[in-house]
């Protein structure tokens, strides 16, 4: 059976933060589903090299770009670059973000304890992953919002819903090795908000503004977080870094059209309880 509403065929997408696992694999989803993709992140030879590779393996053209996406020059010149090539942009994903690692030496147990958290860091990750994300939108949603066309898609997380669960970040020991710090879930709170507000400003422009909020996804971690996590989640396992192609397909293409200022949960469960 055909279902048409979902393709992307030869639209045209660009992902900030796109060399990062999460990014790469919206590149994949796109690309595979038909659409340009503009790979971009920080370093443009790495972006050129992967969206040479993007387009090897999907047959669509691809373009990779070195953009500072908190710098409103640099997301111009991005705009200008994808127009330049593509004619038009149809869909932006904002999904360059900081995340406090477990194993980030900055992150060591002392401080990473809000009593202790370095403002310099709390800054740094409001910076790229609120204003990082107002500033793309504004300037690439503004050339959708005159063209009365275009999805925005900003990547939140299940902690921009959900308290982080410090017991995750412990040994069975009972030893606390980490604290989940209180900017990652304030910035992916703030993408929830800015979402709905976009959403309504836009919606007689015809560009909708919908959030993705991912679970805690598999990506090397000690094996007992590995284990908190499943057994805290319904579906007893953290996510693979493929298991949201369909969310961004579906929020990229006319499935979803009449859907805005809608946070899409795909968490295996996570918040559900």
């Amino acid at each position: 059976m055909s279902l048409p509403v979902f393709s992307i065929d030869h639209k045209v997408a660009i992902v900030t933060g796109a060399l990062g696992l999460i990014g790469r694999e919206h590149c994949n989803a796109l690309a595979s589903a038909g659409a340009h993709v503009i790979v971009t992140d920080l370093n443009h030879e790495a972006a050129e090299a992967f969206a040479a590779s993007l387009q090897r393996a999907s047959g669509r053209s691809a373009l990779g770009v070195g953009a500072d996406i908190t710098d409103p020059a640099s997301v111009q010149t991005l705009l200008e670059r994808s127009i330049d090539v593509f004619g038009q942009v149809d869909v932006l994903v904002n999904n360059a973000a900081i995340n406090d690692m477990v194993e980030d030496p900055v992150s060591a147990l002392e401080a990473s304890r809000f009593e202790n958290y370095p403002l310099e860091l709390w800054r740094k990750c409001l910076d790229v992953n609120v204003t990082g994300m107002f500033l793309c939108s504004q300037i690439v949603g503004t050339h959708m919002a005159r063209r009365k066309s275009g999805s925005i898609i900003n990547i939140a997380s299940t902690y921009g819903i959900v308290a982080p669960d410090q017991s995750l970040y412990r040994r069975p020991d009972g030893k606390q090795m980490f604290y989940k710090s209180a900017v990652y879930p304030t910035a992916k709170g703030a993408v929830i908000s800015f979402t709905r507000f976009l959403a309504a400003y836009w919606g007689d422009a015809g560009v909708r503004v919908n959030a993705l909020s991912p679970g805690g996804v598999r990506n090397g971690q000690d094996e007992d977080f590995v284990a908190n996590y499943a057994k805290r989640t319904p579906l007893g396992r953290m996510s693979e870094p493929n298991d949201y192609h369909g969310a961004i397909v579906f929020l990229a293409s006319d499935a979803s059209r009449y859907m805005t200022g809608t946070n899409l949960v795909v968490d295996g469960g996570w918040t559900a309880w």
